[in-house]
């Protein structure tokens, strides 16, 4: 018998709508409120002007490791604008502007990062899991949570967040396929910054594009500039939409770029260049949507600064809340005091060590 070519139902689209030079699509653009587009404005520029803060606070000592976000705003405050308040946002650990938005107090994400474990709380009404570190872990919880909401009946979805390197993790491959058997409606955002700590991209897969490798599982793939909310707005709303009415889930690979560390423990400059940072740079996410609004005159200069102000003093007011909660959360030698009714003895050493730590800092 000759061979026979299988016909494939899906094809991957990259979709882009506002330039890095500003230039809009029009044809493209989607229909989103003026305030709506202030709001997501202003929740990208307080998400890079709190990470900036926070990495100051991690180099003076006064909050411990974290990954920055600069650069990837609009992926997820893009991804989670459309979500309604019942739905579930499972991140991995470069989503807080995402976080922000959906309802965390950032006072919580500087208790988190501060090795307070009351940090990783939500409020009731916030449908956020808490971050994880374990690359890809989430992709399965996000996927059970889907399939408890088609078991039960309920009108929501589930959005999960990892990287490129996620990509190369059983788990990741495990969620697919097991959302797309069981057709749940959960949506796949993959910010594919081009490294995964210092691997880069072109060593992690042959694939062409990321948003692939849903074709091998059944599902919708597409290609976003992630630099551009606008496209990833319009794509992640057809991806909810289509899960919202039983359509099953979809991947979509936002292209986007990590312009700090991957880590407050980690040096880029050990495996990029700065000519790769610099040709990011120019294609920044919140110049160009601030552009964008300029252009609509929704904002101007002086609205820009007045709210650079305005963040500044509230972020203020939250280092300073944070800073005056830690001094009234109990002493922490008493972690050592409810795991056993006797303690090991090299866990005895390390308590007395952190009391003699304690007396030094308190003198």
């Amino acid at each position: 018998m000759p061979r026979q070519e299988i016909d494939l139902p899906y094809r991957v689209e990259f979709l882009s709508i506002l330039n890095e030079n500003g230039e809009l699509d029009k044809d493209l653009e989607p229909e989103i409120p003026d305030e709506e587009l202030l709001k997501l404005h202003r929740a990208m520029l307080f998400a890079r002007r709190f990470d900036e803060r926070m990495l100051t606070l991690q180099r003076q000592g006064r909050i411990g490791t974290f990954g920055p976000s600069s650069g990837q705003e609009a992926c997820h405050i893009g991804a989670v604008s459309v979500l309604e308040p019942e739905d579930w946002m499972v991140p991995a650990f470069r989503e807080m502007g995402a976080e922000l938005l959906r309802g965390k107090n950032p006072e919580s994400v500087l208790l988190t990062y501060g090795g307070y474990n009351e940090g990783g709380r939500s409020p009731a009404q916030v449908n956020n899991l808490p971050l994880s570190i374990p690359v890809a872990s989430q992709t399965l919880h996000a996927v059970g949570l889907a399939y408890a909401m088609k078991y039960r009946k309920k009108n929501q979805v589930a959005m999960t967040f990892f990287g490129d390197g996620a990509t190369s993790e059983g788990d990741f491959h495990e969620a697919m396929n097991f959302a797309a058997v069981f057709q749940v409606p959960v949506i796949f955002v993959c910010q594919n910054n081009h490294w995964a700590i210092s691997i880069p991209r072109a060593k992690q897969t042959r694939s062409k594009t990321l948003a692939q490798k849903a074709l091998a599982y059944g599902m919708p793939g597409i290609q976003v500039d992630g630099n551009d909310i606008l496209a990833v707005h319009a794509a992640v709303k057809e991806a909810v939409d289509r899960a919202r009415s039983g359509g099953g889930p979809s991947m979509i690979e936002c292209v986007t770029y990590r312009m700090t560390v991957h880590t407050t423990a980690d040096d880029p400059k050990r495996y990029r260049t700065d000519e790769e940072v610099a040709q990011w740079a120019k294609r920044d996410p919140i110049t160009r949507f601030q552009k964008y609004l300029t252009d609509k005159g929704l904002l101007s200069k002086e609205k820009i600064d007045t709210m650079e102000e305005e963040i500044k003093a509230e972020i203020g007011e939250v280092v300073e809340g944070f800073e005056e909660h830690i001094k009234s959360m109990g002493d922490p030698v008493e972690m050592f005091d409810h795991a056993y009714a006797e303690l090991p003895p090299y866990l005895e050493e390390q308590k007395e060590e952190l009391k003699r730590n304690l007396s030094v800092k308190d003198t």
